[in-house]
């Protein structure tokens, strides 16, 4: 499946499409099936208030997290490899593309972890909607001028995470590595982990971007746009766990 046809599917499938779909669907029933139409509305109103609240979207994202330590032998591997995480598209500050906040988080993390160890860094991401300018590109531009980070491969060919592993495998088997410290967003680290090993990777996790509070009060259960989006990433991801669970990896190259 295509990035563009896949993106499209995903919209209709993660809120806040799929639940004003769902309403929508409700309020056309309301004079033939009046008790279906209201039950259907009742329940898009219902979810779209339980995925909004701080304190239900924060909880569910650290489902898919398992913080690190101080004990992790990141001296042991190889590489560090860095996932791509979107593009800012044409910054007028910047004058050009350049990384998204995902992404800017993940390549700071792996700068740290590049001046801790002096181990290599790999930089994964393509270029899924033709402009040009591949994720990885972009990263390893950050890294180098804004960072003073030097960057030893770039994997610009991948489109998904199960790409971003593969295609990062076939780049650093010519190096003989395979084992590599893994830098993403924590919530996204159990999918890709699971792909990075399948490809032949022995991984150790280097999550970043814990989901934190610093208390929880009453704001924590007050709708929010926010915690909305964090809803949106946790189904995402267990969405994604799912398909590449149904889907068949490619053979090892």
């Amino acid at each position: 499946m295509g990035w563009f046809l896949t993106n499209l599917v995903s919209a209709f499938l993660l809120p806040p499409l799929s639940l004003i779909v769902l309403g929508t669907v409700g309020v056309f029933l309301f004079k033939s099936r009046p008790a279906l139409g209201k039950f259907l509305a009742c329940v898009a109103l219902t979810l779209f208030y339980i995925v909004s609240i701080p304190f239900i979207a924060d909880s569910a994202l650290q489902t898919l997290e398992n913080p690190t330590t101080s004990s992790l032998p990141i001296n042991k591997v190889q590489a560090i490899v860095v996932l791509g995480g979107g593009t800012y598209f044409e910054a007028p500050e910047y004058d050009s593309h350049t990384v998204n906040q995902y992404g800017l988080v993940r390549i700071r993390y792996g700068a740290y972890l590049h001046r801790n160890t002096g181990k290599p860094l790999l930089v994964t991401g393509g270029d899924p909607l033709g402009i040009g300018s591949s994720e990885a590109e972009q990263m390893k531009s950050v890294l180098e001028n804004d960072f003073h980070v030097p960057v030893r491969w770039v994997e610009n060919a991948s489109n998904d995470t199960r790409e971003n592993a593969y295609k990062s495998f076939a780049v650093l088997k010519k190096d003989k590595v395979t084992h590599i410290a893994l830098v993403t967003h924590a919530w996204h680290m159990p999918r890709a982990i699971r792909e990075f090993e399948n490809a032949g990777f022995r991984v150790i996790p280097a999550s970043t971007a814990y989901t934190t509070r610093y208390k929880t009060n009453l704001l924590a259960f007050i709708p929010s746009a926010r915690a909305l989006l964090k809803s949106r990433l946790f189904i995402h991801e267990v969405i994604g766990m799912l398909w590449y669970w149904l889907i068949p990896a490619p053979n090892k190259s």
